[in-house]
């Protein structure tokens, strides 16, 4: 959703990512292009480069590959709650920060769903039926999951 945000805002989306297989679906997503964030060269190249970055990782990781890509004077957010190892040199030199963000409240939550609908910005999902729900969860523990499962409860009953 980042992505399509974004590009919806006119901006220049870089997508990165650990999985080259993942850069045909940033492009349909609206990334102008993709960086593989395991490539040493890429990420080298890139350095100095953005003007934010708007980190959507899910889990515990560490921040420090991606400081050294953003533009002196310039912010990383992090989305959600997660563990992340960071490292202040790359920030201090620089003048480059980090900040957090959860959710805003009904206002923020009312202008992005107004903003999603101008734009006709939707949710990717791939929709289960209930007695599916175990092999979902299976394919989440495997990830094997491409965004969001959507169970389908008209015929729940």
């Amino acid at each position: 959703m980042g992505v399509k945000f974004a590009a919806a805002m006119g901006a220049k989306v870089v997508m990165i990512t650990t999985s080259p297989e993942k850069g045909k679906d940033a492009r349909r997503l609206g990334a102008y292009e993709v960086l593989i964030s395991k490539d040493e060269e890429q990420m080298a190249a890139s350095a100095g480069t953005f003007d934010f970055l708007l980190n959507t990782i899910p889990v515990g990781h560490d921040l420090n590959p991606y400081i050294p890509l953003l533009k002196v004077g310039k912010t990383m957010v992090v989305l959600g709650a997660t563990p992340v190892d960071l490292h202040t040199m790359g920030l201090a030199f620089g003048r480059k920060s980090v900040a957090g963000s959860l959710i805003g409240g009904l206002r923020e939550t009312q202008e992005m769903l107004d903003f999603c609908a101008r734009h006709n910005i939707v949710s990717d999902v791939e929709m289960i039926k209930m007695e599916d729900v175990n092999k979902a969860w299976d394919r989440v523990m495997k990830s094997d999951v491409k965004y969001r499962f959507v169970i389908d409860m008209k015929e729940f009953h």
